[in-house]
């Protein structure tokens, strides 16, 4: 029987005519790894679908695929766009195999199609073919302060948004070369989503981020009027910290559903040195944010999804073989917010790990081409916050949820 697209009616998703709440997860390499060409491993991936399903995980956010990003990231290679406009058939054609895995499956997928962040080239791929030049690097010192001034460019260069604007056409417009349907009527396509936690960087910037992003859902919009589109935003922490702009962009009427990502190490709720040594205020204050975009959700009568969360391993590790107790805890945690949500009627739709490394694992905690895709982008420690095949206490918790959020 043929699937039926996802749609949503006010705070609640409507997948083959029933509520549909999730646990999912974040696998942003999955293009490549489709692909026949470099980095391509068909085997694989599709070991990884069968066991996602199997433990109740059959969401996954990916992105289209890498832009040619500065050296001095480390950015994801093979590149999807090595110019403007000049595509890589090889990898489009690894997405094609994806989406059609996925469809078998009945398994669903959010593509995201920018990055405001330089490992897959996103903002700086569009400003260095401006003039602006390579992205700062941020492990310099002073560097992360110098990387924002240069993306605060982004949304107020329109030669760089034009850019943009065109590399939507050619993906959103696209034929499947496997299943023969446009990707407008592809029913494993659960989303499009504009971009990877895109950020304004700048407060004068607010307004003209605020127009991008409805220019950009408006596009998507006409080229694909069945699909929801999403921002891919963090939440008011992407937005300056300012819970007016976070509602501006999610009101908007091509917006059809609220995003948030946590990060507590990251956003200082825990000691980078000891993460588990702040998991309990890790999860306060997680709950504390998740509260607010609830109520948010519900005035916009919009669904919300935790799209992006991690945890570290013990002291901050990384490895396979490192202990993942505070990272449980943490996972417990978010995933009974969309358990509740889903028993009670509230607008958290559902939730996606960060992330999937399953069978793959690190050769050294820098990524170099020819090694192994991880959820960790090769310019971050490989292994730091993948969920690999052989972290049984985590998956077990994944079961766990799943089967009680869908009842499956």
């Amino acid at each position: 029987m043929e699937r039926e697209l996802i749609t949503r009616q006010e705070t609640t998703f409507i997948k083959d005519g029933a509520p549909y709440h999730y646990i999912g997860t974040n696998m942003w390499y999955a293009s490549i790894l489709g692909s026949t060409g470099e980095g391509g491993n068909r085997e694989r991936l599709c070991k990884e679908l069968d066991h996602l399903k199997s433990i109740g995980v059959t969401n996954l956010r990916i992105l289209t695929g890498p832009d040619a990003g500065s050296l001095l990231a480390n950015p994801a290679k093979p590149y999807l766009q090595s110019a403007p406009g000049v595509l890589n058939d090889t990898i489009l054609e690894g997405l094609d195999f994806v989406i059609a895995e996925l469809d078998k499956r009945g398994m669903d997928a959010v593509i995201y199609l920018n990055n405001a962040w330089d490992w897959s080239g996103g903002y700086g791929f569009y400003l260095k073919e401006c003039g602006y030049g390579d992205s700062p690097n941020t492990n310099e010192p002073g560097g992360y302060s110098s990387y924002v001034d240069y993306c605060a460019n982004f949304s107020r260069e329109p030669k760089a948004i034009g850019m943009y604007y065109n590399y939507i056409k050619a993906i959103v417009s696209r034929k499947n070369s496997i299943t023969g349907r446009q990707y407008k009527d592809e029913p494993a396509i659960m989303a499009w989503q504009l971009c990877n936690e895109p950020r304004p960087f700048a407060k004068e910037n607010k307004a003209a981020f605020a127009e991008w992003i409805s220019e950009a859902a408006a596009l998507i919009k006409e080229i694909d009027p069945n699909h929801l589109v999403s921002t891919g935003s963090e939440g008011y922490i992407g937005c300056e910290v300012d819970m007016e702009l976070c509602e501006k962009i999610h009101a908007d009427k091509n917006i059809d559903y609220l995003t948030i990502h946590i990060w507590p190490v990251n956003w200082g709720w825990a000691p980078r040195s000891n993460p588990d040594s702040g998991i309990e205020n890790a999860c306060i204050e997680s709950g504390k944010y998740i509260a607010e975009h609830i109520e948010l959700a519900k005035k916009l009568k919009k669904p919300l999804v935790i799209e992006e969360f991690g945890y570290s391993r013990k002291e901050n590790i990384s490895g396979t073989d490192i202990p993942t107790d505070s990272r449980d805890i943490f996972y417990r945690y978010i995933f009974e917010q969309v358990k509740q949500s889903a028993c009670q009627n509230n607008p958290i739709a559902g939730c996606n790990f960060w992330g999937w490394g399953g069978s793959g694992r690190p050769r050294d905690l820098v990524w170099q081409s020819g090694d192994d895709y991880l959820s960790d982008p090769p310019h971050e420690p490989q292994g730091w916050y993948s969920v690999f095949d052989s972290d049984t206490t985590t998956i077990d918790i994944i079961k766990e949820y799943s089967k009680a959020i869908t009842g499956k």
